[in-house]
């Protein structure tokens, strides 16, 4: 589905998503505390936008996700963002705002390059609704052990889990919480977005026909 990124239609629509994610955020649906990190849906909004509206869009409701994390970092909402936060700042910002602007806008790309084998509509809603939760734990874990791995603060969190090498401490540290975030938001992304596409063109249909 191809859209001008800033027409008046589009704005609408990333309107009403950036307020179902704040909304989701402020009632508690948004990031479930699980330890020290939290199992947020707020990729299901991403990406409903990255693959209605188009890349572009899941960047930008990416940066708004990444904004919140970041806000929580600043204000202690979140512990672990917050202590990294105190380790450095810029590279806090990269690990909550700019992993998730890249995660919005791939989702997107995968979306619309996976359409182009899937002409029914399938199962390509699915694979891009489940690539958003993916790869934001992928680059959030990512650049969290490439930047911060070595603190006393991610240090203790090995040691408490007896990870041996980063590998292992990921999938510790993820464990169960990312696959019920990945396997929640890409059911119900790609059920979302796979009735809204239907409609839509169905819609565009009874236009053509007046």
């Amino acid at each position: 589905m191809k859209k001008k990124v800033f027409d008046l239609t589009t704005m609408m629509q990333l309107a009403m998503l950036i307020c179902i994610q704040l909304v989701m955020k402020a009632i508690g649906l948004g990031s479930v505390p699980v330890g020290p990190l939290y199992m947020s849906f707020l990729t299901l909004p991403i990406a409903v936008g990255a693959m209605i509206i188009g890349p572009e869009a899941g960047a930008i409701l990416g940066g708004v996700f990444g904004l919140v994390s970041f806000k929580d970092a600043l204000t202690g909402g979140s512990v672990m963002t917050s202590t990294l936060f105190l380790v450095s700042p810029v590279n806090t910002f990269i690990l909550c705002v700019v992993t998730r602007v890249l995660m919005g806008y791939l989702a997107g790309v995968i979306f619309k390059a996976v359409s182009k084998f899937d002409r029914r509509g399938n199962w390509g809603y699915f694979v891009g609704a489940i690539s958003a939760p993916v790869l934001n734990t992928l680059f959030f874990m990512g650049f969290l052990v490439l930047a911060f791995y070595n603190t006393e603060y991610v240090q203790g969190l090995v040691s408490k889990l007896g990870a041996k090498n980063p590998l292992m401490f990921v999938i510790l540290l993820v464990g169960i919480q990312g696959l019920v975030e990945a396997v929640t938001c890409g059911v119900l992304g790609g059920v979302v977005v796979k009735a809204v596409s239907a409609f839509l063109g169905t819609r565009k249909a009874a236009v053509g026909t007046r």
